[in-house]
């Protein structure tokens, strides 16, 4: 896999497993945080949040385990914007062990809200060419992403 801003690798910690002996399922949606902050700060929405009080607010997220995850490894998590509409953006993820086999996949729906008026507010084109320039800028990359 290519090194990218859209991808992230994780240490799995032992403190992750549960009484089964797999990584916990709670930890697995931690690893889609992560990658989901990650993409949310490379974009530049965690410093608008700090700057205008507008940003990212999750909406929904919904993931499928296809396969446990063991102790000790690595995962991968990739991340690619499915599709921008007008107040919100819809995020796939795709979770890989260290033999490459898909352990899970995961959307998260993230709406452009306003923290100070309390609502969600149409993403700015600025936001979305942002988002549009990260993706066209990885589209030479080899995502199993199967959207």
């Amino acid at each position: 896999m290519t090194d990218s801003s859209m991808k992230i690798e994780l240490r799995i910690d032992w403190s992750e497993l549960d009484a089964f002996g797999h990584v916990n399922n709670l930890e697995i949606m931690k690893y889609i945080q992560a990658a989901r902050l990650n993409y949310l700060e490379k974009v530049g929405l965690m410093k608008l949040h700090d700057d205008e009080n507008k940003g990212p607010i999750l909406a929904s997220i919904h993931c499928q385990f296809r396969k446990p995850l063991f102790y000790p490894g690595q995962v991968v998590v990739l991340s690619k914007v499915e599709y921008i509409k007008n107040t919100s953006f819809k995020i796939q993820h795709e979770i890989y062990n260290e033999s490459n086999e898909l352990i899970a996949e995961a959307q998260d729906i993230i709406v452009f809200y306003d923290f100070t008026k309390k609502h969600k507010i149409a993403i700015t084109t600025g936001i979305k060419q942002k988002i549009e320039s990260m993706e066209n800028s990885h589209s030479d990359l080899e995502y199993k992403l199967r959207l």
